[in-house]
């Protein structure tokens, strides 16, 4: 990002102790006292999502963890004998099928897909108008860059040619979602496109320096403005500190709240990015961990390995795993490149970078071109906003990152005209491959793959119904698929040529599309869908139950009904909750007790929080939430021995 203003940064420490008090203010006030341990246990919508969701559409998983088991055996789909006869449009035969929510890494298989969908996933032979052999080839779901820009009509193709079919812009975005989706809709975009709602841009519409604080009237605003833009599809809320130094907790703890309410994550580019004092990563880290903590709202830390982890990973990496044992939603990314880049205008080259980043003029190089600066051409492109790649990185910081469980792959760029951009904006993808796992074995293959398509998807989906069906090769899933040569894929850019292709990838499927085959890049397929959060809420009349003898609140979600799992109390359960692992207990064989339950009001959000209903034969439920309490489906009661009956608007339960 590039900003105008200039002057010597000023490197205060940011005042922790000031903004923790704050915290526990704030806490207290928007999340109840249980978010810190006191107290009975919290309703928990107020203790925050946490990073062990779990997808409706299939096991349970924990989000922030690839190689962690899931709750079914991986089985694939039997065909009919109508499904064997069936011509589908495309089938992929005989790959090595990768699907990274059930663990299915099996050489051999079959997948159909009819128009945008995938319709099997088999060992059986199937016939197909075209036929893709994957003979030798791994097939993979398509990558989800999260941690991406505008899909400007440049960048997108080598995002394409990178295994890439969403391209996310976490990191920036807009300001107006209800211009920005239609623009890209009316420009057919290639790829799939989402976008956050970018407070540094909101912000500039007071004219304030980045070294200014927004005043309490202009926080209102934004944070109206915010709401605005969850309504009108964007994803959730991006913060960049560092290069906005003004904007601290005064400003962010209210779009935190903001995103807790409306169950979307924060993405943030850290304060600080180095261990000088005063202002170091872990500074940086405490200070995001603490708004996790007062808010409850789930929270990315963007490209920890040159924001918040440089010279002090393994540290880092600790506070982030010890903040997700203690309950917290919090990820991160990583771009695998041992170098960063940015503009030289921008705050990171403030007064004092040398020594903060341990390089010097030299260590410097304009993206682009081969040149290497000096203390004079570092003014002069400095005043010409130029982007430079600076070698900063220690390698092994990188290794150590990628290995992190919550850790997924985001290139934060995309290329643009003049290719003044750093190598990643083409070359994320293939390298992560290429060289982490083929070259280096640091994670494995099926490791590589949830990191670059399902956890992003997971990041992001609890509010966007689309990306339920992204990142995932299974039936019903969206036909979004990568083939590559593992042997051979692997990152081609270079600082002073970023866009070079990346090689290796054979063939990419965007909507059921083919994209880039063996012909090259298709250039008339523009088959990129938006990415939108949708939020549902509670409506007028509907549906009543009688649950033995016992007038019940009942709610409709999605074609499903659901009642408070406190009315369990009622009928011979009783219910507990665990704060950490934000999970209920429904334990059965207890005297029922009186409840009084309020009736959710109209209007509120009903929100899939990733919270769970374990029963007594272990069998997990998934909970509805609207405000601070949780719903149950009145299908996980069927299942568990009440007789359901509808009569009109009129339902009832029955043992």
């Amino acid at each position: 990002m590039s900003y105008n203003q200039r002057k010597p940064r000023n490197r205060k420490r940011f005042p922790i102790l000031v903004f923790f008090a704050l915290v526990i203010i704030a806490g207290g006030v928007w999340a109840g006292t249980a978010l810190f341990g006191g107290g009975k246990d919290p309703d928990p919508s107020l203790s925050g999502p946490s990073a062990n969701s779990t997808h409706s559409k299939g096991a349970a998983k924990p989000s922030g963890d690839p190689s962690a088991p899931v709750a079914e055996e991986v089985v694939l789909d039997q065909p009919t004998s109508s499904e064997l006869d069936k011509v589908y449009d495309i089938v992929i035969s005989n790959g090595r099928v990768i699907n990274p929510e059930t663990k299915l890494d099996r050489e051999g298989l079959n997948v159909a897909i009819q128009g945008s969908q995938i319709m099997l996933v088999t060992d059986q032979k199937l016939k197909g108008k075209r036929e893709i052999d994957a003979t030798g080839l791994v097939v993979s779901p398509g990558f989800i860059d999260n941690l991406s820009y505008d899909p400007n009509p440049v960048g997108v193709w080598n995002k394409i040619a990178d295994g890439v079919t969403t391209n996310i812009a976490m990191h920036g975005g807009t300001s107006s979602p209800e211009k920005w989706y239609p623009y890209y809709v009316r420009n057919r975009t290639p790829v799939h496109f989402g976008a956050s709602f970018f407070y540094t841009q909101a912000r500039n519409q007071f004219k304030l320096s980045r070294y200014d604080t927004a005043k309490p009237e202009q926080t209102q605003t934004l944070v109206n403005q915010a709401e605005k833009a969850l309504n009108n599809g964007a994803l959730g809320i991006s913060f960049s500190l560092e290069y906005v130094p003004g904007v601290n907790d005064k400003e962010i703890l209210p779009l935190m709240k903001l995103a807790h309410e409306y169950n979307v994550p924060v993405y943030f580019h850290a304060r600080y990015s180095d261990m000088q004092e005063p202002g170091t990563n872990i500074d940086a880290l405490n200070e995001l961990i603490g708004y996790a903590r007062a808010s409850g709202a789930a929270v990315h830390i963007d490209h920890i390995n040159s924001t918040g982890g440089t010279f002090s990973m393994t540290q880092s990496l600790k506070m982030v795993s010890d903040a997700i044992a203690e309950g917290l939603d919090i990820t991160s990314c990583i771009y695998p490149y041992d170098y960063w880049g940015t503009y030289l205008n921008s705050a990171r080259f403030d007064e004092g970078w040398q020594e903060r980043f341990r390089i010097t003029y030299n260590d410097l190089q304009i993206a682009g071109t081969k040149e290497r600066l000096t203390a004079e051409t570092f003014r002069k492109y400095q005043q010409q906003g130029k982007l430079a790649v600076a070698y900063a990185i220690p390698k092994q910081d990188v290794i150590d990152s990628i290995k992190a469980p919550y850790v997924m792959i985001g290139s934060d760029a995309i290329l643009e005209p003049g290719f003044n951009n750093h190598p990643r904006a083409s070359g994320t993808f293939a390298r992560t491959v290429g060289l982490y796992v083929r070259k280096e074995g640091v994670i494995s293959l099926s490791d590589a793959i949830a990191k670059m398509s399902l956890m992003p998807a997971q990041r992001l989906e609890k509010q966007s119904p689309a990306l339920q069906k992204k990142g995932r090769i299974a039936k019903g899933m969206d036909a979004d698929i990568v083939v590559f040569d593992y042997d051979k894929i692997s990152d081609m850019s270079t600082v002073d040529k970023p866009e070079i292709v990346s090689a290796g990838i054979e063939y990419v499927l965007v909507d059921g599309q083919v994209a880039l085959d063996g012909e090259g890049i298709h250039k008339d397929i523009r088959a990129g869908q938006p990415m939108k959060s949708e939020f549902l809420r509670v409506k007028a009349g509907g549906a009543t139950l009688l649950w033995e003898s016992s007038q019940v609140p009942v709610v409709e979600y999605r074609s499903a009904n659901y009642v408070d799992i406190e009315e369990l109390n009622a009928h011979g359960y009783t219910v507990t909750w665990d704060k950490v692992k934000h999970q209920a207990t429904a334990s059965g064989g207890a005297k029922s007790t009186e409840v009084s339950i309020p009736k959710p009001e109209v209007g509120q959000l009903m929100l899939e929080r990733g919270y769970t209903l374990v029963w007594d034969d272990g069998v997990q439920s998934e909970l509805l939430s609207i405000g601070d309490r949780n719903y149950v489906s009145l299908s996980a009661l069927k299942a568990h021995g009440w007789k359901l009956n509808k009569d009109g608007n009129q339902l009832t339960l029955n043992k």
